[in-house]
């Protein structure tokens, strides 16, 4: 009878110590993930996207949804639940969206809300010229471009909750270079492109309206999205862009 008693009691603490640890434990960001409409064979979206996907999943704090078609844009009631929008994708399609969708995605940053921009995403929606203000910097086709694929130096420019405690790292992916826009932002990791002789800027944030982006130029392909640096950079900005700030 004791021992039972005894057992009881235990399962009963354990009880209301998981209970209290629940209530306790944060929220998870929700995130949305539109991806899908790239270029074939230039980038394997599925993969990439659900590269990215598990990067935010093993940091457990976010749920992500993903989504294969930026229609989800449409319904600005559709996005209320979410913190962040992320765009893991590259639609040249014309019309791309709606004016209801553009205007419910810039609403939505604006806000106070946050978006993610990857890779070759910012060449999206290309008759679109605010988008390239929401991304900070946009590709162009025809004028942005990259050398051959290799290994190089990515330096880290600027202490920032993004960055913080990383160091300049070698990386194996393209080297995205002369992306154009002139809005405001605030470079964190940079590279020395043979391709344009320039030092050019592969990740970066801005401000949108009260919101926060976060613009990812790395990311070529699952080799490159689960980069272990990488994989700290692509869960911190999504963090930050979403809530403004980076827990440990």
């Amino acid at each position: 009878m004791r021992k039972t008693t005894y057992l009881l009691t235990a399962l009963v603490a354990l009880s209301i110590g998981s209970a209290a640890y629940a209530a306790d434990a944060p929220a998870k960001i929700q995130a949305l993930m539109i991806t899908g409409d790239d270029v074939a064979p230039a980038h394997n979206w599925a993969e990439n996207s659900q590269a990215s996907r598990e990067i935010l999943a093993n940091s457990g704090k976010f749920d992500v949804r993903v989504c294969e078609d930026p229609m989800i844009l449409e319904s600005a009631k559709a996005l209320e639940k979410y913190a962040v929008v992320i765009l893991v994708m590259y639609n040249a399609k014309l019309p791309t969206l709606s004016d209801q969708a553009k205007e419910n995605l810039l609403n939505f940053v604006k806000s106070g809300k946050g978006f993610v921009t990857t890779h070759l995403s910012s060449a999206s929606f290309k008759e679109w010229d605010e988008f390239g203000n929401l991304c900070g910097r946009k590709w162009v086709m025809g004028r942005s471009g990259h050398g051959p694929r290799a290994q190089f130096v990515a330096n880290i420019v600027k202490d920032h909750p993004i960055t913080k405690g990383l160091q300049d790292f070698r990386i194996f992916d393209e080297l995205y270079a002369k992306l154009e826009g002139d809005a405001p932002i605030e470079i964190l990791v940079s590279a020395d492109s043979d391709w344009s002789k320039k030092t050019e800027p592969l990740v970066f944030v801005c401000d949108y309206g009260q919101g926060r982006v976060f613009h990812d130029a790395f990311g070529h392909d699952r080799l490159a999205v689960m980069d272990p640096n990488h994989i700290t950079l692509f869960a911190r900005g999504c963090e930050w862009a979403a809530t403004g700030k980076v827990t440990e």
